[in-house]
C-alpha cells in the first residue's frame, strides 16, 4: 500500500449519455510503468483523462495517494494534480497576450505567427511541482527532447512531430510523480521513436511512473504492466513479459467495392498536363531556410509517398500545393496547369484538392455534427457555415458508411472518439472526388483495423480513377499499394 499512487474503484463514466467506462478497477503503483491498449473507442484515452483528474466520474471512487509527498501542513488540502502531468494529443497554444487560441492559417502567415510564443517562452511558463526538487529543468528538457535547436521557433510553426515532443517536454517540466502519455510515438519519425524509447528509461530513473496509451506494437521496454481495454471495460491486466502483440498489418479487409465505385464515378472531371510542377522552389522564414531548390512534378494519376524525418519540410511543401502558404506566389509553382499568382484564388485551388493533416485535425472546430463536418468538404471550410443541402448530406452519410463511422453522423465532432474524428476529416477530404488527394499522416490515431480499412478504400479508389495522390507517413506499413513514386526530403532538400 505504501507504493500506491492512484486507485480506481468501480469507476464508471458516461459521456454524452453514452457509457464510455464501466466498472473500472485499477491500481497504479510507484515504478509499475503501464501501457493501456485496445481498439478505437475502447475508452483508453478516457481512462487517462480520469487518472489525470480532468473528468469527474459518474460512479465509483478515484483515490490519490500523494499526501506523503506533500508538505505536512498541506496534507488536508494539497492539489493532487501537481503530482500528475498529462501529455495529450491536442495542444491549446495561446497567443502572447494569452487571450486567444492560435488558429490553423496562422502558421503560414509571418505577421500572424509573431503573436505566438517561442518554444523557449512556452516551456518557461510551465510551473514545476513545488513539492519536489526539479530534476527536469528547461535546459535539460530541451536537450532531452531534441528541442534545443528549436528554442527560438514559434510553437505555431513546429511540425507535427516537433509539437508532440514539445508536449512531452512540457509535461516533464512539471516534474510529476505520474506521467500520462497519450500515444507518445504518434507522428514521430523512426529515429525519434528509437530515441524516445531510450529516454523513457531516464524518465523512470528520475522517479516518475509512466502510464501511456499506445499501439500494441509500440510498447517500450520500460513498461511492466499492460492493461487491455475493450468496450469501456478492462478485459485483461497482463505482465509485459507475457504479452505478445498480434500483427494485424496484413489483416484481410472486406469492403463494398460497388458502393465505393458509385461514390467515385464522377472522378477525373478535368484533364491536366501537370497536377503539380515546381521549379527551384525555396522557402525561408527569416534566416531559416525550410525548403531548398525543390524540383518536383506530379502528373495526373500518379500516387506519391512524401517521406522524411520530423522537420524535413514536408508540411511546408504541402502548404504550397494546398493554397495555404503565401510564399507560393514568390516561387515558380504551377498547380493544375496554372501558375500561382496569375489570378486564381486559393478557393480555386482547394476546390480541386482533398486534404487532411494533423494540423487540420488540431485546429478543426468541433461544434458541428459529424455529417456537417463531412459535408463541409464541398466548400473547403472549417465547418459548415450554410444550410445543409440534402443530396450532399446524403453523400456525406454514404462516405461515412464507407469508412465505418456512419453511427456518429448526428453526434457532435467533439463528442466522438479521436480516431472517429480523424475518419470524419478523411471522409471530408474524399467527398467531392477531387483531382488531387493530399493525405498527411492519415492513419495517425487509427487502430490497426481502421488503418487497413482506410488503405483498402484508397486502393479501391485509385484502381478505378485517375485521381493523383500525395501520401505522408512515418510508417512503411501505412503506405497503400497504389503508391508507386517517392519523394524524400532531408533538411529541406530532395534526396
Amino acid at each position: 500500500m505504501q507504493n500506491r499512487l492512484v486507485a480506481l474503484n468501480n469507476v464508471s463514466l458516461k459521456f454524452s449519455y453514452t457509457e464510455v467506462l464501466s466498472n473500472i478497477n485499477l491500481k497504479i503503483n510507484a515504478g509499475e510503468h503501464r501501457a493501456i491498449i485496445g481498439k478505437s473507442g475502447s475508452g483508453k484515452t478516457m481512462l487517462l483523462q480520469v487518472l489525470a483528474g480532468n473528468i469527474r466520474v459518474n460512479s465509483g471512487q478515484v483515490d490519490y495517494h500523494f499526501t506523503d509527498l506533500a508538505n505536512a501542513n498541506e496534507e488536508q488540502s494539497y492539489d493532487f494534480q501537481q503530482f500528475i502531468a498529462f501529455a495529450a494529443n491536442k495542444h491549446h497554444f495561446r497567443n502572447l497576450s494569452n487571450t486567444n487560441d492560435l488558429y490553423y492559417q496562422q502558421r503560414y502567415n509571418s505577421s500572424d505567427s509573431e503573436d505566438a510564443l517561442t518554444v523557449n517562452q512556452y516551456l518557461h511558463q510551465i510551473k514545476p511541482n513545488k513539492h519536489k526538487i526539479p530534476y527536469w529543468t528547461v535546459s535539460k528538457t530541451l536537450k532531452a527532447l531534441n528541442l534545443d535547436s528549436l528554442a527560438d521557433k514559434a510553437v505555431i510553426k513546429l511540425s507535427n512531430g516537433e509539437t508532440r515532443r514539445l508536449m512531452i517536454a512540457a509535461a516533464l517540466l512539471k516534474n510529476p510523480v505520474v506521467l500520462l502519455l497519450d500515444n507518445p510515438m504518434t507522428g514521430l519519425d523512426v529515429q525519434t521513436r528509437k530515441y524516445l524509447n531510450a529516454l523513457f528509461d531516464e524518465i523512470a530513473s528520475s522517479g516518475i511512473t509512466i502510464i501511456m496509451v499506445t499501439s500494441p506494437v509500440e510498447i517500450p521496454a520500460i513498461i511492466k504492466k499492460i492493461t487491455v481495454m475493450d468496450g469501456g471495460r478492462i478485459s485483461a491486466n497482463i505482465e509485459a513479459e507475457e504479452f505478445v502483440a498480434t500483427d494485424s498489418f496484413n489483416e484481410q479487409i472486406s469492403i463494398d467495392d460497388k458502393a465505393i465505385l458509385a461514390l467515385t464515378h464522377t472522378n477525373s472531371k478535368h484533364q491536366y498536363k501537370h497536377i503539380v510542377n515546381m521549379q527551384h522552389v525555396n522557402i525561408s522564414y527569416g534566416d531559416k531556410r525550410i525548403l531548398s531548390d525543390i524540383n518536383w512534378q506530379v502528373l495526373p494519376g500518379e500516387r506519391w509517398a512524401l517521406l522524411g524525418a520530423n522537420g524535413a519540410g514536408k508540411s511546408t511543401l504541402l502548404s504550397l500545393i494546398n493554397g495555404d502558404n503565401p510564399q507560393a506566389y514568390a516561387n515558380n509553382i504551377i498547380l493544375f496547369d496554372r501558375k500561382r499568382g496569375t489570378g486564381e484564388s486559393i478557393w480555386d485551388i482547394k476546390n480541386k484538392i482533398g486534404f487532411v493533416s494533423p494540423e487540420l485535425y488540431q485546429y478543426f472546430p468541433a461544434d458541428n455534427s459529424c455529417m456537417q463536418v463531412v459535408e463541409s468538404g464541398f466548400y473547403d471550410t472549417l465547418g459548415l457555415f450554410r444550410p445543409s443541402i440534402q443530396p450532399r448530406a446524403d453523400l456525406a452519410l454514404k462516405w461515412m458508411k464507407a469508412l465505418e463511422i456512419e453511427k456518429y453522423s448526428r453526434n457532435l465532432l467533439k463528442n466522438i472518439p479521436a480516431s472517429a474524428q480523424r475518419l470524419c476529416l478523411l471522409a471530408r477530404a474524399l467527398i467531392k472526388n477531387p483531382d488531387l488527394l493530399i493525405f498527411d499522416e492519415p492513419c495517425q490515431g487509427l487502430d490497426h483495423h481502421q488503418q487497413q480499412h482506410f488503405k483498402t478504400v484508397i486502393d479501391t479508389i485509385c484502381a478505378n480513377s485517375h485521381a493523383s495522390m500525395i501520401y505522408v507517413t512515418h510508417y512503411q506499413h501505412e503506405i497503400p499499394s497504389c503508391v508507386h513514386k517517392v519523394l524524400k526530403l532531408d533538411k529541406g532538400r530532395s534526396i
